[in-house]
């Protein structure tokens, strides 16, 4: 007894050790990640190629004070016109301009590092909820330490807070969506909200909710979502003559966002990762419709086979393909594969247990899931070296889309067994 009790408190030591270990690591890691958000010049209309914090600058900070000054920061000619911003403000949730106003309330300086270090703890809860999906091969403890300290060395969990992205709240969102659906519904619908801060995010994601079965979910966050966007929207079409005028610049939105070199499906160098600009980096082809028949398609097919996933008793499977179809339906870039950081670590873990099982699709399409955690910048360069800038912004998208095929030919070919079958 002795013997077995020393083995134990040995174990758990050397548990810690290792914890504080790759806890040290994320520390450095960290601390590297948040450098650029005090080192940042401030915005002038001569620095607006600086691409440190740019999505803090053109899509929250300058946006928020256009709004709070009275104008609409929806439309692209007021938002260049009144503030230096190399981007147009793209059709997030209205609310978005209220959640995130106490960071565009003091300078730019001051805001910039708060937002940062508010991501940098929400990708650490995004750690814990995948943690936790590794219980009880792995104490949650040890778990949390190494996927956030992974997070924060790789390109997707550094470009959050390289370049100042919201991603880690939706991620966290969907990813709470998923997990509290069947045991905390009305905790899953708040989560779901935040999720439709994106509605590229939140449309996809709540149809997928309706279809598994958590319809209440998807109505409840869709409908608090919209209630708090209403607090927004209606000042400004007051302020803005009308509902006819609101809808113009909103039209003006996308018309413009579709011509960008950065965001148009038809770009050669944008890294949009959703199968509708992949297929066209790939083929140089694109029908007319692409967009609305890929988010159709990839939709219908990813419901039916959720929904199968679901009956035969395969929810981290689901939860993984859900995700997918989510990033690969509609306009998406590599960071966007952040939502499936959970689902990825509970499809891991199943896998370990049924290796036996030899089912090698869905395994594959996590591994290359983590293909744009791990472009960072030195592959980025030896990528356009080798092959040139259209590969290298094509890499990611293609590794992403294959995972979605992947994930669907697992479930539709996958029969009653074990693998998949874990409430992780």
């Amino acid at each position: 007894m002795l013997t077995s009790l020393k083995s134990g408190l040995g174990k758990r030591s050397g548990l810690v050790a290792v914890a504080a270990l790759v806890g040290a690591v994320g520390v450095v890691g960290a601390w590297r990640a948040l450098r650029p958000s005090w080192e940042v010049p401030l915005p002038t209309r001569a620095n607006l190629p600086e691409e440190r914090l740019q999505d803090f600058r053109d899509a929250l900070y300058f946006p928020i004070r256009e709004f709070l000054a009275g104008g609409n920061p929806y439309h692209p000619a007021t938002m260049f016109e009144h503030w230096p911003v190399r981007q147009s403000f793209n059709l997030y949730q209205p609310y978005h301009l209220l959640l995130h106003a106490p960071f565009a309330l003091p300078g730019y300086r001051v805001g910039a590092v708060a937002f940062a270090l508010a991501s940098l703890v929400l990708l650490i809860a995004l750690a814990v909820l995948a943690a936790g999906r590794l219980r009880p091969h792995v104490p949650v403890a040890l778990g949390t330490a190494v996927i956030a300290t992974l997070l924060v060395l790789s390109q997707v969990g550094k470009a959050q807070l390289y370049v100042g992205q919201v991603n880690p709240l939706i991620a966290l969102g969907a990813a709470g969506a998923l997990l509290a659906r069947r045991d905390s519904p009305k905790w899953a619908a708040v989560a779901l909200a935040f999720a439709w801060l994106k509605p590229q995010f939140g449309l996809p994601l709540a149809v997928l909710l309706c279809v598994r079965g958590s319809r209440r979910v998807a109505l409840v966050g869709t409908a608090i979502a919209a209630v708090a966007s209403l607090v927004v929207v209606v000042p400004m079409i007051v302020r803005g003559g009308g509902v006819g005028p609101f809808l113009d610049v909103v039209a003006a939105n996308l018309v413009h966002a579709g011509q960008t070199t950065y965001g148009a499906v038809d770009s050669l160098t944008a890294q949009r990762v959703d199968l509708s600009a992949v297929f066209f980096r790939v083929t140089g082809w694109l029908a007319t419709g692409a967009e609305l028949f890929t988010l159709i398609g990839v939709l219908a097919v990813s419901a039916a086979l959720v929904q199968r996933l679901d009956r035969m008793g395969h929810p981290a499977a689901s939860d993984l393909l859900t995700c997918l179809a989510v990033v690969v339906a509609i306009v998406h870039q590599p960071g966007d594969v952040l939502i499936a950081v959970p689902s990825m670590a509970a499809v891991g873990v199943v896998w370990w247990r049924r290796r036996g099982e030899r089912d090698w699709r869905l395994l594959l399409s996590v591994v290359l899931l983590l293909v744009p955690f791990a472009h960072l910048h030195f592959v980025n360069l030896a990528i356009r070296d080798l092959f040139g800038v259209r590969v290298d912004v094509t890499v990611d998208g293609v590794a992403v889309v294959v995972a979605w095929v992947l994930a669907v030919a697992f479930a539709a070919t996958r029969r009653c067994s074990g693998v998949g079958a874990v409430r992780a």
